[in-house]
């Protein structure tokens, strides 16, 4: 893998698998913005444009709302991560240099790095709460990659300038009584690879949610949302192995207790249903799903109701292979809750296909840009397969 450096003065991202469609990305071409459909809550833009503010002609001291908000979210900064962010810059000055960035995730290089790591371990260790350690772990994974992905990521499809998607996303709305929250580890934050972003980039910040783990202004605005709108409409898409999992069929069909109001229940734009997608890996979901768990029992007492979904393959096994073909990417798994309730009658004519097709459409571009970076990069398109046991 070859490794970008970068140095940026402070002064100046788990369900089963949902079957794809038969048609191939790679051969399909390219949309453009005169034929899209624009959702109210979003807009594309150009690669990333930070704003350059007084100091000389230098960049931006300090990281604006706006710049927080241009990578996908609607929430205020993060109060922990703006600390961070202006202690990075203290001790920046403190050793008269420059913080530089590179590699996978960005994360800080050189001399920089040996004393920050010292500064920030001995910060955590000092910590006494295990909430308030895990608040900091995560605080510090964003602050780092927001000022390692300045002027290098686009702030939209976050992919490198060189590599932007935007051009060929086509924004869809979103049936209005359905709502996603992307439950996103600070380590898929800013991932060039990362698909959560594709919920946003097509359905807007309003109807697709970010929500960083361990971010306590934004688990605060999600549970907020859930509790307005009542338990039994949320779900988390997550095969729960220590308590039954329904399938869409299950919860939302003929023979469930909500199909007499189904149609009501995902047309009901004040309280829609809630569906939270786990961003990260494998590893990392598990913590993220006890952590919804405990919270859940908390205000309701009981578990989070967890939904599955049908098996299959997604478009990115090719450049990113998951532990086993019966997983997917974070898109994918939109795509085959919105393909899945299509599927019931009741809720035929809502137009959940041309959604899911939007957001695959989405997903081939981002399998396009990923691949074609591979290639300039004098990097294998064809990644070694996994498990292979599980390939039926």
């Amino acid at each position: 893998m070859l490794a970008t450096v970068r140095a940026v003065s402070s002064k100046c991202s788990p369900v089963p698998c949902p079957t794809f469609r038969s048609k191939t990305h790679m051969d399909s071409p390219p949309k453009t913005l005169s034929s899209c459909t624009f959702p109210r809550s979003s807009s594309l833009s150009s690669p990333m444009q930070v704003e350059r503010e007084g100091n000389g002609g230098d960049s931006s001291s300090v990281i604006t709302l706006q710049e927080w908000q241009d990578w996908g979210t609607a929430s205020p900064f993060p109060a922990m991560v703006a600390e961070i962010v202006e202690e990075l810059r203290g001790l920046e000055r403190d050793m008269d240099g420059q913080m530089s960035f590179g590699g996978l995730g960005g994360k800080i290089k050189g001399d920089f790095k040996v004393h920050e790591d010292k500064k920030h371990r001995a910060k955590y260790q000092a910590l006494d709460d295990s909430e308030k350690k895990m608040q900091f772990f995560s605080a510090r994974q964003i602050a780092c990659r927001l000022l390692g992905s300045r002027y290098y990521l686009c702030q939209k499809c976050w992919l490198a300038l060189e590599d932007c998607m935007c051009t060929k996303v086509v924004p869809f709305s979103l049936c209005h009584g359905i709502r996603f929250w992307l439950y996103m580890h600070p380590k898929d934050f800013l991932r060039q690879n990362n698909t959560g972003k594709l919920l946003w980039q097509v359905f807007g910040v309003q109807s697709a949610t970010l929500c960083i783990y361990g971010i306590a202004e934004h688990e605060e605005i999600m549970w907020n949302a859930f509790k307005l709108a009542g338990k039994e409409k949320v779900w988390c898409l997550y095969p729960n192995k220590n308590a039954p999992t329904q399938s869409v069929y299950d919860a939302f069909g003929q023979d469930s207790s909500t199909s007499p109001q189904c149609i009501l229940n995902v047309t009901n734009e004040e309280k829609p249903l809630n569906f939270v997608l786990l961003d990260g890996t494998w590893n990392n979901s598990a913590a993220m799903f006890r952590r919804l768990k405990d919270k859940a029992n908390e205000v309701w007492g009981e578990d989070l109701p967890c939904i599955s979904l049908a098996t299959g393959a997604s478009a990115m096994h090719k450049l990113r292979p998951q532990p086993s073909w019966d997983r997917t990417c974070t898109a994918a798994a939109a795509v085959g809750l919105l393909d899945e309730l299509h599927s019931l009658q009741e809720l035929s004519t809502l137009g959940f296909d041309k959604q899911a097709e939007a957001l695959e459409d989405a997903l081939g571009a981002l399998l396009d840009a990923l691949t074609t970076r591979r290639v300039r990069m004098g990097r294998s398109i064809t990644r070694r397969e996994r498990h292979n046991r599980d390939i039926c």
